[in-house]
């Protein structure tokens, strides 16, 4: 539950609309091209400043606060700034856990920008993001607050000026573990390397259809075959419109013209499966209400 006193901070899903792998480093992690849309679905978070330097959840969840990125991120940057603040925080889940939508990841991003400013701290959006890499590939991503093209193992990111878009998303409520996907001898790792200005052509000239269909999820064949819940909603969702996976998954989706088509599409599978409209946009909520409290 949140507190009515407190401001409310958002921390946004995310689609990877495509994921090519083009290699792989000697330290076993693999090269990535991708391109992440910013979803106007997000948590909620909340910070109650303390001063005795304590860091706690108020809310209740079942992940161990040891597991817990938002409480790892208010450390990591507690411990990198010597702040000697605390802080008790509150949150409010809308985003599906394990759903490939970078829900814990964005979590942690809005942690460590909201704390650095809540705690004034003062480092550059870049230092925060550098931070963010130690906790996960994704959270660069949340840091910055734009849709982007993202190559290297995530962290190399580019502002992309994404077309406005409405998204019907479908989560199986079934787990999908990335380091069996990654692990399986199936999966493709040697795509051939695409720049952002030839996508960005194709992008602006011939329009969003066209762009993506010169590229794909490397991972959905693999996750079609782990995981038949996956494959079903793909295959449902596909009645409607072109579907495809986030990520490694488990959620699913398809980008529709109007919020008329996705509302029908929506309710047409509201029965059998989990299912949620977003828009895609292409700055961050988070950096509206950072906006907002910083004047």
């Amino acid at each position: 539950m949140l507190n009515n006193d407190l401001q409310c901070w958002p921390a946004p899903a995310k689609l990877n609309l495509f994921l090519h792998i083009t290699g792989q480093r000697e330290d076993g992690l693999h090269l990535l091209q991708t391109v992440f849309q910013i979803l106007d679905i997000a948590d909620t978070l909340q910070f109650d400043i303390r001063d005795d330097g304590v860091i706690s959840r108020v809310s209740e969840s079942d992940i161990p606060e040891d597991d817990d990125l938002i409480i790892k991120a208010a450390h990591l940057l507690q411990q990198h700034t010597g702040v000697k603040q605390g802080v008790s925080i509150y949150i409010e889940k809308q985003l599906p856990v394990g759903g490939g939508l970078g829900g814990g990841s964005s979590n942690a991003a809005t942690t460590l920008v909201a704390l650095n400013q809540l705690w004034q701290c003062g480092l550059q959006r870049q230092e925060l993001a550098h931070l963010g890499l130690q906790l996960g590939a994704d959270v660069p991503i949340f840091v910055h607050g734009f849709s982007a093209w993202a190559e290297g193992v995530g962290e190399q990111i580019s502002a992309l000026n994404l077309p406005k878009s409405t998204y019907v998303v479908i989560f199986p409520q079934v787990f999908v573990s990335t380091a069996k996907v990654f692990a399986n001898s199936q999966l493709q790792r040697d795509c051939t390397t695409i720049t952002i200005r030839d996508f960005s052509e194709v992008l602006s000239e011939s329009g969003f259809e066209a762009a993506f269909q010169t590229v794909e999820n490397v991972c959905e064949p693999v996750v079609r075959s782990l995981v038949p819940a996956v494959d079903a909603a793909l295959n449902d969702l596909a009645r409607f419109a072109p579907a495809r996976l986030t990520g490694t998954g488990a959620c699913v989706f398809a980008r529709f013209d109007s919020l008329a088509a996705a509302r029908l599409a929506q309710q047409a599978l509201k029965d059998k499966w989990s299912v949620f409209i977003a828009q895609g946009v292409n700055r961050s909520p988070l950096y509206e209400v950072l906006e907002s409290v910083s004047v």
